[in-house]
């Protein structure tokens, strides 16, 4: 199917594109949210008539939406959520967890502008695209833990979980004697080199 963009839609077109699309993405996203006219004579010419009115229009939202991007700088959001010793979730981080998080923070941010290619399944920082409008967007960075401290070290560039299986280095060893009955302990060395001794 042929359409008239009326707005620019990533991937696709600009305002005024006449692009061919599948049937169903027509019918079901670009045509009932007003982003396209079917491509036909009639339309053409309504669209025609508009086009100074649907580009100021768009021109306003875009200031609007980089107004927006500017109280966006450097926002970061932490989220603290159970988690098993592996860094797994129980659970996952969706879309309206996002959402509900940089409400809370005072940004003006509805479902449908966050793009999270898939849900956060394990604890980390991850960097999350919200797009504000079709030529507006900013990056969240987006803190999963499972405590405030281990969302700091997060902060701070601290892989917890490469931390937490860190070898110890500084644990105890235990001096070799190649005399030793097999499975004896050291006290029970000493003990030996005591009576060999005396």
């Amino acid at each position: 199917m042929e359409v008239i963009l009326l707005e620019r839609i990533e991937k696709l077109g600009v305002i005024g594109d006449v692009v061919k699309v599948k049937d169903g993405f027509a019918r079901n996203f670009l045509l009932p949210n007003k982003k396209a006219l079917r491509s036909n004579a009639a339309n053409l010419k309504v669209f025609e008539a508009n086009r100074a009115r649907i580009e100021s229009d768009n021109a306003a939202r875009r200031a609007d939406a980089e107004k927006e991007a500017g109280n966006f700088n450097d926002t970061s959001v932490t989220l603290i959520r159970q988690a098993s010793n592996t860094g797994q979730l129980y659970g996952s981080v969706a879309v309206r967890d996002l959402v509900d998080a940089l409400v809370a923070d005072g940004h003006k941010v509805i479902k449908s502008q966050v793009v999270l290619d898939k849900p956060i399944k394990s604890i980390g920082v991850y960097q999350v695209r919200v797009a504000l409008h079709p030529e507006v967007a900013v990056t969240v960075k987006v803190n999963v833990a499972r405590s405030p401290e281990e969302a700091e070290m997060q902060a701070q560039g601290v892989d917890v979980m490469s931390a937490m299986f860190e070898k110890d280095e500084a644990g105890f060893t235990e001096d070799y004697d190649p005399n030793a009955e097999p499975g004896a302990s050291a006290e029970v060395r000493e003990e030996q080199a005591e009576g060999d001794n005396a």
